[in-house]
């Protein structure tokens, strides 16, 4: 049987017929193979003052992102001129999304040891960007906990084949044409994904176990609280500048979250697995995640890249997750693929984000190490209207 990478090539017309033997003979390293470490050789290898969480460090991020914040409200308050609103937008989004991360440290419990305080800056963080924190939360740490397993993973997780033929073309199209799934957060939030029942919303929804429904309230209510601080602002000041100064920032934000999230998972130039029964492990899924370079984004956003060591042990805090990366890749070898280093802005990580979204469509429906498939009418249907 061929591996993946030969038959990927062959696909896209790489290699000859001739070049096949040739291509077979070169030392292959199999991504799916069970690594020859354990998660505790990693863990040793981690400095110990690495695993130390600092609150008042944690405190320092996030006055330094709320006062960004205001001084960027304040500076297009100010200036009110067509030539600095797509400025202030494109900040604004970003220092959104730093905000999401630093409320994303407290829901692991990397911010600080105290559940209280994670909870209140999780909650004030979260809310104001219109994220309930604790249903994000508790289907987070699914998605942690069951990273790289296409039965019971919870982020970006690929459709098997029966569920992508049920979708019907239109869906398919939504779904799997740039840059429309970018825009896909909101829609998760309230109804998850195809194949998967529930809402973040909602306490009773089957993502959440009964004793973590008052939690779930809670942040329900925030939600609706700052709805309707957004609503009696807009009667304030109006809608228009509502729109100008809080909407198109969070579609912004909305978009650095999928994008980041989604490449976190796919679009890596080698093909990576994917499993399910018993060839899962906590372990093999969490060395299928990616790394991701963002340029002079990495230190707004909190280092969110580092993303395979925050994935194995996310109860790291951020500022410590490069060096525990770099502690940790002699233990990882081939298993830790090096991300392809960023200018200042991170465009060279847009062409693997189109063509995983035009090539990655689902996942057989049978078998435990799985890779993506494409479909090959939609992956012509969306090749045609590119060019």
């Amino acid at each position: 049987m061929k591996e993946p990478v030969v038959e990927e090539m062959q696909r896209q017309g790489e290699l000859t017929n001739h070049g096949v033997h040739e291509a077979e003979q070169i030392e292959y390293f199999d991504p799916s193979a069970p690594p020859p470490f354990k998660i505790a050789e990693i863990r040793a290898a981690i400095p110990k003052h690495c695993w130390v969480k600092n609150p008042w460090r944690s405190l320092c991020y996030v006055l330094r992102d709320v006062f960004v914040v205001f001084a960027l409200v304040v500076a297009a308050i100010y200036f009110n001129s067509w030539t600095f609103w797509p400025l202030y937008w494109a900040a604004q989004g970003t220092m959104f999304w730093a905000l999401f991360v630093l409320g994303h440290d407290c829901g692991h419990g990397s911010f600080s040891d105290s559940l209280i305080l994670n909870s209140v800056v999780g909650h004030i963080l979260h809310s104001s960007i219109l994220v309930p924190y604790h249903g994000w939360r508790i289907s987070h740490r699914t998605h942690h906990q069951n990273h790289g397993n296409v039965e019971n993973d919870e982020s970006w997780v690929p459709l098997t084949e029966k569920v992508y033929k049920s979708l019907n073309h239109s869906t398919r199209m939504l779904r799997f044409t740039v840059p429309l799934p970018l825009f896909a957060y909101p829609i998760y939030l309230w109804w998850r994904a195809p194949g998967k029942e529930g809402s973040h919303f909602n306490p009773y929804s089957n993502l959440f176990a009964p004793n973590e429904r008052k939690d779930v309230i809670t942040s329900t209510l925030c939600w609706s609280a700052m709805v309707a601080l957004l609503i009696c602002l807009s009667f304030v000041v109006g809608p228009i500048q509502m729109l100008k100064l809080y909407g198109v920032p969070y579609l912004i934000f909305i978009m650095w979250l999928d994008f980041v999230t989604y490449l976190h998972h796919h679009g890596h130039e080698e093909k990576l697995p994917w499993y399910r029964g018993k060839e899962w492990s906590y372990l093999r899924g969490g060395l299928t995640t990616v790394d991701r370079d963002y340029g002079w984004f990495n230190n707004i956003h909190h280092d969110i890249g580092t993303h395979v060591i925050h994935h194995l042990f996310p109860q790291i805090p951020h500022y410590h997750l490069v060096e525990a990366t770099k502690a940790a890749k002699p233990v990882l070898g081939k298993y830790y693929r090096e991300p392809k280093k960023s200018g200042p802005f991170p465009s060279h990580l847009f062409e693997n984000l189109v063509r995983s979204i035009k090539e990655d469509h689902y996942v057989d429906d049978s078998g435990e190490i799985l890779y993506y498939q494409t479909d090959i009418e939609l992956y012509k249907s969306s090749k045609s209207k590119s060019n």
